[in-house]
């Protein structure tokens, strides 16, 4: 009798929300999470979190 195998091999897009293989994907520049193929062809680079962190006026350093 064969075991039936219950391994993920799965992550979440910290950019899209989906659910893609971990394989099929690149970490966030900045943080390392990571980010699916697909937003990757698309040209995202950073993560969700990242990019509202350096699009916040607050966090920009003064001349």
């Amino acid at each position: 009798m064969r075991q039936i195998l219950r391994e993920r091999d799965a992550m979440i897009c910290r950019s899209c929300s989906n659910e893609e293989r971990a394989s099929e994907g690149y970490p966030c520049t900045n943080c390392g999470t990571f980010i699916c193929i697909i937003c990757t062809f698309r040209g995202v680079i950073y993560c969700r979190k990242c990019e509202e962190q350096m699009a916040d006026p607050r966090n920009k350093r003064s001349a």
